[in-house]
């Protein structure tokens, strides 16, 4: 195996070949592609400490402008994964909570956050040193 080899080596009881071209689409993708992207992974962290009004979230979420924002609370919405509470106020106040399916996920996301805090330094290297040996190979 050469040290660029990227191909991972798994028996077919390790992993399912759901994605590939030959295979049927068995709907994996489409949960991953939500769950996945990194507006959602921080909103679910964010929301695993209870509920939070679309100002907070926002607040708490490092860039993420009001679009975007508005566009990921609806998707998990969509998705079964956020629960939006209207209350009956003048303004409107609106919060948002993870539901029991979305609650599910928080386990699993803070075990990925606690990986990436853990790895983050290595893999900072691992970027500076590749980009060293790779000079104006910019992949970012």
């Amino acid at each position: 195996m050469s040290p660029t080899h990227t191909a991972v080596s798994t028996t077919p009881a390790e992993l399912d070949p759901c994605g590939r071209e030959d295979h049927p689409d068995c709907g994996i993708r489409d949960v991953l592609d939500r769950i996945g992207d990194k507006w959602s992974v921080l909103v679910i962290v964010e929301l695993a400490g209870g509920p939070r009004r679309f100002r907070a979230l926002q607040r708490a979420l490092d860039g993420i402008s009001q679009r975007m924002l508005t566009l990921t609370v609806r998707r998990l919405e969509r998705d079964g994964l956020v629960l939006r509470t209207v209350y009956p106020t003048v303004p409107a106040q609106v919060d948002y909570r993870l539901t029991e399916t979305g609650a599910g996920l928080t386990h699993l996301v803070k075990s990925l956050a606690d990986w990436s805090l853990t790895h983050r330094a290595a893999i900072a290297e691992a970027r500076h040193a590749y980009d060293e040996a790779h000079p104006g190979h910019d992949i970012r």
